[in-house]
């Protein structure tokens, strides 16, 4: 048995991974999913000052509080930046980090680093304009999402904090060395600014898969992921 735990994307929190809980009890695992501060349940603490460090000292609170130990830490889109630092500091806890259609970023580097820069401008200028300027308005779903999932998911969805996108992670303990894997979402658009990891991961020899899958599979393609979860669980 495994225990998986989930560094989710942006907008989104621990709600959102209900349809993975079943599948992993089925495989014999644990599926622990959090939500960062100001998302989701806990979105009555948004403030302007989240930042990537807050998301990342969630989830190290709950491997340490809860005494996880040898987890599969899996970071979705932007948890691909909290599920690196989680890594970095809970170097004792965390067995396998997986990156799933995410941004793997070097030392120094923050969500809008890794972004195309007209969209991360563009971004900039929707929190100027629609969020305070402190928070980042919701994205849309994909496209092929089915409706009775956006009605599900949409509500629920929440506006970000731009500092967990402007804060540089800082990886306080050196390179990491932990064993590494990347899922890559085939039906991603061309410039979604996950290609970039990716290719990072193949050039440096972890552990790649692709799923034929647009950036929510954990919704919209459970089966299909849950069958590479398994083979990266072992």
């Amino acid at each position: 048995m495994a225990t998986f735990v989930v560094a989710h994307g942006a907008w989104s929190a621990g709600w959102a991974w209900k349809k993975m809980h079943p599948r992993m009890r089925a495989a014999g695992h644990e599926l622990v999913t959090p939500s960062y501060t100001g998302m989701g349940e806990r979105n009555h603490l948004a403030n302007p000052n989240v930042d990537l460090d807050t998301h990342i000292t969630d989830v190290v609170n709950v491997l340490e509080y809860h005494d996880l130990k040898d987890v599969v830490l899996l970071g979705h889109s932007y948890g691909g930046m909290t599920s690196t630092g989680i890594a970095d500091r809970a170097r004792e806890r965390v067995a396998k980090l997986v990156y799933l259609d995410a941004f793997a970023p070097q030392d120094g580097q923050s969500a809008f680093d890794m972004m195309p820069t007209e969209r991360a401008a563009g971004m900039r200028e929707r929190a100027d304009k629609e969020g305070e300027g402190w928070r980042l308005p919701v994205n849309p779903m994909p496209p092929d999402t089915a409706e009775d999932d956006k009605a599900w998911a949409m509500p629920r969805r929440m506006p970000q904090p731009i500092k967990t996108f402007s804060t540089p992670l800082r990886l306080l303990n050196g390179p990491l060395t932990l064993p590494r894997y990347y899922i890559y979402c085939k039906q991603c658009m061309p410039g979604d600014g996950f290609r970039p990891s990716y290719e990072r991961a193949r050039h440096e020899g972890w552990g790649t898969f692709e799923i034929d899958a647009t950036h929510n599979p954990h919704i919209t393609a459970p089966d299909a992921l849950m069958k590479i979860l398994q083979t990266i669980a072992g």
